[in-house]
């Protein structure tokens, strides 16, 4: 209440205005004691309020585990040139660019790699250091070593380097490939095109996807597809998961129609190719010689409707032989062409993958039993898996 003076009525206002000023800076001091006071107790206790905090990604936290151990590999190599006849060159264009250079030259390539145990040894794709003679490491922090191949596995283009050095980088976490599911986070790390360090984001978008349906006849195995951006120079780089764990070796990406489709090795089965490379220095891959292709009823009532069909085909799934290698264990067991493998071990084949990936795991030399369909009847052969000619 302002209890003013009735004579003076605005004596009591002008001692508000006077005083004003004294209780603008009282408060004002009232209000940084308490923010000083409030803020020393948020550091005493250890904790900064969550408005000035900075929050990072499951992605940052992620790379921040694995980034460590991937590195960019260089490599060299001796190639021949290939042979041009002078004759060919036009006359000005000697004249101004002298003649062509003959004999070998340098060849330089470069990858990525990812460190999976204490003792420097690095991971990556047969591809980026196959046939080389150098091999040239750059770690995380920038250091340079020489690296020494141990192993290469053409079948799963896998390979297996060891770094020389006293000061060897960590090791990545490796994770659990079969445990993952479409949908799940991928996070691809490499250095591609010489970019080092680069990080891309995407999800596992398809899993047990069959290199050979993308027209690599000469590999044996399963893909990661992701849709996580993988570009030359990312090959043997890692594929990791949301906790930061190697889930993948990247491999390859499709380019042309369907460009943006990378695929990964699966870790699991990069593990066992690098401890056999360990220890052998070679991975025996089990064959028996067939070329299959898989038998629908469907494709089978197809064919046996055209009127120039020289054999019936059953109607029926099963992995049909196409052809039969000469000279290899299935050929020296009976098998013949247009005989259709319908069962192994006491399993049912429904199509050729179910058959490979049986032969893949059976013992060198040991008898491996097949039940198929030859002209109606069922036949049981026993046949001797033996190594994969070629590789060594």
């Amino acid at each position: 209440m302002n209890l003013s003076d009735p004579d003076h009525p605005h004596r009591a206002a002008k001692s508000d205005k006077k005083n004003n000023p004294y209780f603008c800076r009282l408060m004002s001091q009232l209000l940084r004691q308490t923010l000083i006071l409030l803020l020393g107790g948020w550091f005493l206790m250890g904790s900064v309020p969550s408005v000035w905090a900075i929050e990072h990604s499951f992605v940052a936290d992620a790379v921040r585990r694995v980034a460590p151990a991937v590195v960019r590999i260089d490599t060299e190599r001796t190639v021949e040139r290939q042979p041009f006849d002078p004759t060919l060159i036009d006359p000005l264009l000697r004249d101004l660019l002298g003649d062509p250079a003959r004999g070998p030259e340098r060849e330089r390539g470069q990858g990525s790699g990812v460190v999976i145990d204490t003792e420097g040894l690095v991971l990556t794709n047969a591809h980026v250091v196959d046939r080389v003679e150098t091999v040239s490491v750059t770690l995380a922090d920038g250091e340079q070593l020489d690296g020494q191949v141990v192993g290469i596995d053409q079948v799963t283009d896998l390979a297996l380097v060891r770094l020389d050095g006293k000061t060897l980088p960590p090791q990545a976490p490796l994770g659990d490939s079969e445990v993952m599911e479409v949908g799940d986070w991928a996070i691809a790390l490499g250095t591609p095109f010489g970019l080092e360090r680069t990080v891309t984001l995407g999800i596992v978008s398809s899993l047990h996807r069959n290199i050979n349906s993308l027209g690599f006849s000469d590999k044996r195995l399963e893909l990661i597809q992701t849709d996580a951006a993988i570009n030359p120079g990312n090959s043997g780089g890692p594929l990791v998961n949301g906790e930061g764990e190697v889930i993948g070796i990247n491999t390859l990406v499709r380019s042309g129609p369907g460009a943006g489709l990378g695929f990964a090795i699966p870790i699991n089965l990069a593990r066992g190719v690098a401890d056999q490379l360990v220890q052998k220095g070679e991975v025996v891959h089990p064959y028996i010689g067939l070329q299959l292709v898989a038998l629908t009823p469907r494709i089978a009532r197809e064919h046996n409707q055209d009127p120039n069909a020289l054999v019936e085909l059953p109607e029926r799934r099963g992995a049909l032989v196409q052809s039969v290698l000469p000279e290899g264990p299935a050929e020296k067991a009976g098998l013949r062409r247009g005989d259709l493998v319908i069962g192994v071990r006491d399993q049912t084949v429904l199509d050729p993958q179910q058959l490979l990936e049986v032969v893949d795991g059976s013992p060198l030399g040991g008898q491996l039993q097949l039940k198929l369909l030859r002209n109606g009847k069922e036949l049981n052969l026993s046949v001797k898996p033996a190594p994969l000619p070629g590789l060594s």
